[in-house]
């Protein structure tokens, strides 16, 4: 067996192992490390090459941008559970509510400012859900519609700053986190716009699907209304624009005053405040939390480890030069590959989580988007809207599955009229599925969708620079400036030349030559 044959064989290896369902992080390291073993005994690398593992690992565990991991994720924990989605889906649901569609525009308008506070989606659908099902039951609303803007409405944390998935792959694609933050703002907000666009197209073309709540069903009226709405929503925004704002992920900013992680340890220790102002800080949620961060962190450090037992061997056979011919001729150039890239990430999501593309497949694709000149940021913010998918693609979308569950335990608790089957939670999706792939469409015709936000590089050309001097030093009389050095860089070397003495005039009646 040639060398060139084995990256592909270890390429299939990977794909079969991630469909055969079994931890892709143990799976991984087994195939990476069998790899290993056969190519040192084919002798294209020798054994001293696996050396590099436990300093690739070592790599992973001192790397401080991964560190804000943990600490964006207690913050969305805590924020999930001291009752913010609560409050504010009851105050938006009875401000919207009258409206054709209001239930589904305040579920919108929520899940995109839980998205920027929380970064869970299973919380996030689960809490929305929670809520909001049995109301648009009660009124009426069409069960699809209902499962889908909940689901879909779930997913948005994954694009809406500061996403866990955008941390991942700044780092990944080697690039800044805040950058990558400035570049999710357009797309987080085109996509609120387009779900909105859609509830507003169903509210005009099947009023009936989406009727609007009866005034009377208000509890609360006036200043008393729009008092709950901002109490909900101004703590939260100022907690989101101290995170964000200090590491330099806002729109229009230009410097950050803050590392990642030290944005999200702030932002840990500000969740805990809102919870204390909420009267929800307790033992038993803290806890709770801390167990949910430390089991998302050990997954995301083994899905790690194993991606990079997996990309060592792969190296080491050539196969990233395999990836880069196979993708860089590609017809279309970068508009081909990029739909290329995204039709594959798209199919994959329909088995892997959207941690296991970042670390497996975007290793082996940001070389290729960089020698095909692709803006890193772009690239990342692109893959990130397409990988929201994975949590809605029928059947094995982890937000229907979150849906399906809560709909089960509404049911049997009495919340809901009748029971939702499957079938109306998979079909409802498939429009939302859509739209989030219409906004795949948009990143990347429209690159300035992303880059609209971003820090503008300043470019110097070095064939356009002039040293001009002021006029009344260029004369020859300035006496100040040495025209031959204006720098005044040459020093001599010599010290300065002593006055010679006169010859003393010989005395009177002596002889010269003596």
């Amino acid at each position: 067996m040639q060398m060139e044959n084995f990256a592909p064989i270890m390429f299939a290896g990977l794909v079969v192992i991630m469909l055969i369902g079994f931890p892709v992080a143990f799976s991984l390291s087994a195939l990476g490390l069998l790899s290993g073993f056969i190519a040192i005994e084919m002798g294209w690398f020798p054994p001293g090459f696996m050396a590099n593992l436990p300093l690739n690992v070592f790599g992973i565990l001192s790397n401080e941008t991964l560190l804000a991991i943990p600490f964006f994720t207690l913050m969305g924990a805590v924020l999930e559970k001291c009752g913010l989605a609560e409050d504010m889906l009851d105050s938006m649901g009875q401000l919207f509510g009258p409206v054709r569609g209001g239930l589904g525009y305040s579920v919108i308008i929520v899940g995109f400012i839980l998205g920027a506070i929380t970064g869970t989606v299973a919380g996030q659908v689960i809490a929305m859900a929670m809520i909001s099902l049995p109301v648009m039951m009660r009124y009426g609303y069409n069960m699809r519609y209902s499962a889908g803007v909940l689901a879909a409405s779930g997913t948005i944390t994954q694009l809406v700053p500061p996403s866990l998935v955008l941390i991942v792959m700044a780092d990944q694609l080697g690039t800044d986190v805040g950058q990558m933050y400035k570049g999710a703002w357009g797309p987080s907000i085109l996509q609120v716009l387009i779900f909105a666009i859609y509830t507003f197209l169903i509210s005009r073309i099947r009023p009936s699907y989406v009727p609007g709540v009866p005034a009377s069903a208000r509890t609360l009226e006036g200043w008393a209304l729009w008092g709950k709405c901002l109490r909900g929503i101004i703590p939260s925004a100022i907690l989101i624009f101290a995170v964000l704002g200090s590491m330099g992920g806002l729109p229009f900013m230009d410097h950050a005053i803050a590392t990642p992680t030290e944005a999200g340890a702030m932002g840990a220790v500000g969740s805990l405040i809102l919870a204390a102002i909420h009267r929800r800080l307790n033992w038993p949620m803290l806890k709770e939390a801390m167990n949910g961060t430390m089991r998302l962190t050990a997954m995301v450090v083994f899905i790690l480890i194993g991606s990079r037992v997996f990309s060592l061997v792969f190296q080491g056979v050539d196969g990233a030069k395999w990836i880069e011919h196979l993708l860089s001729g590609l017809p279309g150039g970068q508009i081909g590959f990029l739909i290329a890239v995204n039709v594959f990430v798209f199919f994959l999501a329909f088995f892997l989580d959207f941690f296991e593309i970042a670390f497996i497949i975007l290793p082996m694709l940001g070389p290729v988007a960089a020698k095909l000149g692709i803006d890193m940021v772009w690239f990342g913010v692109l893959l990130c809207v397409n990988m929201q998918t994975s949590f809605m693609h029928p059947p094995f979308g982890f937000a229907l599955f979150y849906l399906r569950g809560i709909a089960d335990t509404l049911f049997k608790n009495g919340a809901l009229p009748r029971k939702i089957e499957s079938r109306d939670i998979y079909l409802g999706a498939i429009p939302w599925v859509g739209l989030q792939l219409l906004l795949v469409a948009i990143v990347i015709f429209f690159p300035q969708t992303v880059t609209v936000f971003l820090d503008k590089k300043v470019e110097v050309d070095i064939d356009k620079v002039k040293l001009e001097m002021p006029a009344d030093l260029q004369s020859p009389d300035s006496g100040g400036i040495n025209m031959d050095d204006p720098f005044g860089n040459k020093k001599s070397t010599e010290p300065d030349a002593l006055p010679m003495p006169e010859p003393e005039a010989p005395a009177p009646g002596t002889d010269s030559k003596q």
